[in-house]
């Protein structure tokens, strides 16, 4: 079965990603991660305002298989959360690097993202 591996993001090997856009980075969990899981019901995110560091824990996500802490793939200021996924996380299952996205970074640090994988990189990894 093959996942959608968008090639604009930048990826995790604990399977997340982000997407650069102006100075922020958008932050969620893979297609190959949400379906590991199965049906997630739970979403734990840190709030706005927030610092974290790359690779730092930044929340949980539980599904009806596992609890799986989130890392981030950059460090920064916690801009924006999708408060969204409190009364609906299955949004992370039905799209994954849409409206499945989990928060905002105004990242420190543009060299964070030459740490991540690129999109074949990560898919090499989860074969």
């Amino acid at each position: 079965m093959s996942f959608e591996t968008p090639d604009e993001l930048g990826y995790l090997e604990s399977h997340e990603w982000a997407r650069r856009e102006d100075g922020t980075a958008q932050v969620g969990i893979t297609d190959f991660a949400q379906d590991e899981l199965g049906d997630v019901v739970f979403v734990e995110l840190p709030d706005v305002g927030d610092e974290l560091a790359a690779q730092a824990e930044f929340g949980v996500v539980e599904s009806i298989k596992a609890v799986s802490d989130l890392y981030a793939p950059v460090g920064g200021e916690v801009v924006a959360v999708n408060e969204e996924l409190f009364n609906t996380p299955e949004l992370v299952n039905d799209d994954p690097y849409g409206e499945g996205w989990m928060l905002e970074i105004e990242f420190d640090d543009e060299s964070d993202f030459d740490d991540l994988l690129a999109a074949d990189e990560y898919v090499d990894q989860t074969e």
